[in-house]
């Protein structure tokens, strides 16, 4: 039962991130450049960094979240199928040094805010268990 609990959770986070991409990529769409992509997956890593720190301060940290939060809503926000064809797309319709632009941004940004949203996460962790 667990199991198809955790599914559950996955499922419903995973359809509530893909909605929120999708929005996000309609109100942000541009021909020239990918800007939708770019703010998902930044904030993606930095939303699965602080749930990441966040868990870890946690002995017995709710299964449901990790799963829910970070597979499902995640899993569902950000994109890699995007960026890749995004990527692919910007060096035929652009140039390849915007493509290779748009791949540092992206990287860069991506582990900077991961890194700095375990760190944010394990703060805010151990902050509650001090306060509790």
């Amino acid at each position: 039962m667990t199991s198809l609990r955790h599914s559950l959770f996955v499922a419903l986070g995973g359809a509530a991130g893909t909605l929120i991409r999708h929005l996000l990529n309609i109100w942000t769409f541009t021909p020239a450049f990918p800007v939708g992509t770019v703010i998902e997956n930044i904030t993606g890593a930095f939303l699965l960094g602080i749930v990441t720190g966040w868990l870890s301060t946690i002995k017995n940290s709710p299964e449901w979240v990790q799963k829910g939060v970070g597979v499902g809503f995640c899993g569902g926000y950000t994109t890699t199928s995007t960026f890749a064809a995004d990527t692919f797309i910007l060096t035929m319709y652009q140039t390849p040094a915007w493509a290779a632009f748009y791949v540092t941004l992206s990287l860069a940004m991506g582990l900077f805010t991961a890194w700095s949203g375990i760190g944010l996460g394990k703060a805010l962790g151990e902050r509650r268990a001090v306060s509790r």
